[in-house]
């Protein structure tokens, strides 16, 4: 029987295969968006080279494509943080 994969609902395994090892609720938000292997793949050329494909004419991710790069998003470091904080504000006296 051939497979329908591509069709169907990612698996907790298509997730991890993906994107490595990542908490249980991650991998039920992202089972949750009823996305498919290639929404997922999508997804994560979207988070690895954003600029590149909008330069391409391609439109911006949208509905289960869109969910995924948000929580793909979330599993990024913030190029922010540091580990020193924000410096501290001097008040006025």
């Amino acid at each position: 029987m051939a497979s329908l994969s591509g069709s169907l609902g990612i698996s907790r395994d298509d997730v991890i295969k993906a994107i490595g090892a990542v908490d249980d609720v991650t991998i039920a938000q992202m089972i949750a968006t009823g996305a498919t292997v290639e929404e997922l793949a999508e997804a994560q050329a979207w988070m690895a080279n954003d600029e590149p494909m909008m330069n391409s004419g391609r439109p911006l991710a949208t509905g289960r494509v869109r969910e995924l790069v948000d929580i793909l998003a979330e599993l990024e470091p913030d190029d922010d943080e540091d580990g020193r904080g924000a410096p501290a504000a001097i008040s006025p006296e």
